[in-house]
Order: C-alpha cells, then structure tokens, then sequence
C-alpha cells in the first residue's frame, strides 16, 4: 500500500530549551518510563520543554499487540515495588501540580497493575497535596474490582482511551466486544463519581458517520472529556495512515463534541490523551 505524505500542519518543534534536557536526565536517574518516549510522542519536545511528561508504570512492555501502537510487546519484567516512590520523587523534583500517570497493560497480573497505580496515587495525594492527578488505565480485561481500587485512591480524572470507531477496533487487532467493554468501564467509573475522560484518534477509515456515533456513545457512558488527534504510524509494522484530516475538520470535530455535552474537549492534528491535559482539566472545572 502507498503511504501518504504527511501534511505540513503536522510537524512538531524540535527541543531547544534546558528543561528538555533536565526531565529527560531525572528521568533517567530515576529509571523511570513515560509514553512520550514508549508511545513514540510527536509532543514530547514541546511537553518536557514545559518540565511535564506522562508517567508509565509497571515497565515499558504491553502484554498486547495493538496494530497502532509504538510500545514494546511481549512477556513483561516483574512489578518493581519501588516504582510509586520514584515517581513521587520525579514529580517533586519536577515541582508538578498537574501529574498523568499511564501504564501498559498488564494482563499477566491478577489485578493488572491496579494496586501499583493506587500506591502511586496515594503516594503523590500525601506527600504532594497540592498536585492533581490524573490517570490513563487500561482496562482491566472489564473487570469491575481493579477499577474500584484505582478509584478508591481518588484520582482527580480518571481516563481510559476508547481508541476509535467500533468498525475499526478488528484492524486495531481487539475483538469489536473490547469497545463496548471500554465504555461499560468510563460508564462504572462515572457511577462512582469520577470524572472520566476519553481520547480517539482519526485517520484509521472512520467515516463522519462511524465518529459521531462514537462521540453518543461515549456520552452515554457519562464521559466528561474527550481528546481527539491524528494517528500516525509510527513504523512501516504498524497500521498505514489512511486519511490526514484538516485542521478545518479537527474544529468541526470539537464543535460537534461539544454539542453532544462533553464538560471540554481538546481536537487538533498533533492533540494526544495528555496533551495539555491540565488546561482540558480547568477548563472543565469552570464549567462545572
């Protein structure tokens, strides 16, 4: 297949300023993962420039195989108990108030990782009051107990991304049941009074049509947030890109979600799930 050339509106500065060089050194130090680098981020200038960048707990390996995803797969290494506290030490020395902490999925782990993410959390609430936190979880094979745990920890959002359209999640390489699986979770999340927040990504032969009813559906499931960006492949193993959409369509996009009642919505080329997420996070609070 012929792969498109990517348009112009889509270059993303490279970084120039200290504070790159700084995260990029702490993070290091502490032996840390954030998606930026394992999701192979576009932003990741511009965010770590900014000293913000989204944690990635429990290691770097995904124990699936999504077909559009840059993070490494396979059987991943043991859970490093440790890992809460050296987050918690990145986001004082960092003097965060806004933290995203995300993760693989774990589907080898019993709780798949929930009780690391609720360490983290806890961890950060305590010592760091005055830093929001929000979380981008897996999800938990639809188990209702793991999510429970992530929320009795008391994220300020809770975010799990539903990726796409349902006619698309079988080319993603998830079974079609996975997508409403992913809004039965924002749905029991937002029961219990989270929250919740959601991210697509366009360009994987959607139509219009498959798009709005993906924004109903996630609305229907109570879901306050949304992000919407452009997929891009990040290598030639990955899903092809099969349309570039304007900038023109992106504003039509989050004029249409913000009609079906989302609280904010964030939609543009080069927009990720934590992209700017703490400006998505206060302009919702103004219209609570």
């Amino acid at each position: 297949m012929d792969h498109l050339r990517k348009p112009g509106w889509l270059k993303a500065r490279l970084p120039s300023q200290a504070n790159y060089f700084q995260v990029a050194d702490l993070l290091k130090k502490g032996r840390l993962h954030t998606i930026c680098e394992s999701g192979r981020c576009p932003n990741i200038g511009e965010c770590w420039e900014r000293k913000t960048a989204t944690f990635l707990i429990l290691g770097n390996i995904c124990t699936r195989n999504c077909a559009f995803c840059a993070v490494d797969k396979g059987w991943p290494q043991p859970v490093d108990e440790t890992e809460p506290e050296a987050v918690l030490e990145a986001v004082k020395a960092m003097d965060l108030r806004y933290v995203v902490i995300t993760s693989v999925t774990r589907d080898d782990l019993p709780d798949g990782g929930a009780s690391i993410f609720f360490k983290t959390i806890r961890l950060i609430k305590n010592v760091w009051p005055q830093a929001r936190i929000e979380v981008l979880i897996p999800d938990f094979k639809g188990e209702a107990k793991p999510l429970f745990k992530v929320l009795e920890a008391q994220p300020d959002i809770l975010s799990h991304n539903l990726e796409t359209t349902a006619g698309i999640y079988p080319e993603i390489n998830r079974p079609a049941s996975h997508y409403y699986r992913s809004l039965d979770l924002l749905r029991q999340a937002k029961k219990q009074g989270a929250v919740t927040k959601s991210g697509l990504m366009v360009g994987l032969g959607e139509t219009m049509t498959d798009l709005k009813q993906t924004l109903i559906d996630l609305r229907r499931s109570g879901c306050d947030l949304l992000t919407i960006g452009q997929y891009l492949q990040p290598t030639r193993q990955h899903l092809p890109v099969k349309r570039y959409y304007t900038p023109e369509e992106f504003e039509a996009l989050y004029h249409l979600a913000m009609g079906l009642g989302f609280k904010e919505a964030a939609s543009g080329p080069l927009v990720r799930s934590s992209y700017f997420a703490d400006r998505l996070y206060e302009a919702s609070r103004s219209q609570s």
